[in-house]
């Protein structure tokens, strides 16, 4: 699928510190519409604080994140309504034990959103049935696997209809035998023209689904590269080692 040239996210300069540690220090991106940015580097090099900065959920120190041209970073801004439009899928699914899959997907369209119930729920299930799960609907989370839930957390992101959505390690704490069910959602959703931000360790589906690699070391970017250039010729030593550790 061809990719738009319209630019949905820009990220300038952000800076974000912990207890006066520099955690992002400088960090410059642009996300365009259609666009899968696949965001590689060790642990503790910032990758989710980044993705947690760009829905609202981390606060910046300076630098500016602007969505659709308009800055998110000013003081009266409503971040309920701008996660609406960027969506956010944890590694630790967060879905309500005491409700229903269909329940737990419904929530925010009804409630946020203020939706019609019967259109809701078509769209819901239309895309359980997409992810396969149509049947697990009326069943709570204690009844799925790992690779489950993390499906029902994609569907419940998707069913708010974001224009952009953030996935933070979402197969980080599933067993290995259902991590390709969860990846081959998020790669149907690319091959749709879905613009995401993904931060994974799974470095053949980052080869994969990636438009393009942004490789993070100690809060910077050291390099952007389009998947075949970063895997084959990495441009920074930095990278190349990170590959050499993975055998990759």
């Amino acid at each position: 699928m061809d990719k738009d040239s319209t630019v949905l996210l820009e990220i300038q300069d952000i800076h974000k510190e912990y207890d006066k540690k520099e955690v992002l220090k400088g960090v410059s991106l642009d996300l365009h519409k259609g666009e899968v940015l696949v965001v590689l580097g060790p642990s503790g090099c910032g990758k989710s604080t980044l993705l947690r900065c760009l829905n609202g959920l981390e606060k910046i120190q300076s630098g500016d994140i602007k969505f659709k041209n308009e800055s998110l970073t000013q003081k009266n801004m409503d971040w309920k309504d701008i996660r609406l439009k960027i969506g956010m899928v944890f590694q630790n699914y967060e879905l309500f034990p005491h409700m229903s899959v269909i329940e737990n997907i419904l929530l925010g369209p009804l409630k946020v959103q203020k939706r019609e119930k019967a259109e809701a729920l078509a769209q819901a299930e239309e895309l359980l049935t997409r992810v396969g799960l149509l049947d697990r609907k009326d069943s709570y989370p204690r009844q799925l696997s790992g690779g489950q839930k993390q499906r029902i957390a994609i569907v419940r992101a998707l069913c708010m209809n974001p224009e952009i959505i953030l996935f933070d390690e979402v197969t980080a704490s599933l067993d290995p035998e259902v991590v390709r069910e969860v990846l081959d959602v998020i790669l149907g959703l690319a091959k749709q023209g879905m613009t995401m931000v993904i931060v994974t360790h799974e470095m053949g589906f980052a080869h994969s689904v990636a438009d393009r690699i942004v490789f993070m070391d100690e809060g910077t970017i050291c390099e952007t590269s389009k998947p075949d250039e970063f895997f084959k010729n990495p441009k920074t030593e930095r990278a190349q080692h990170f590959l050499n550790i993975l055998q990759y």
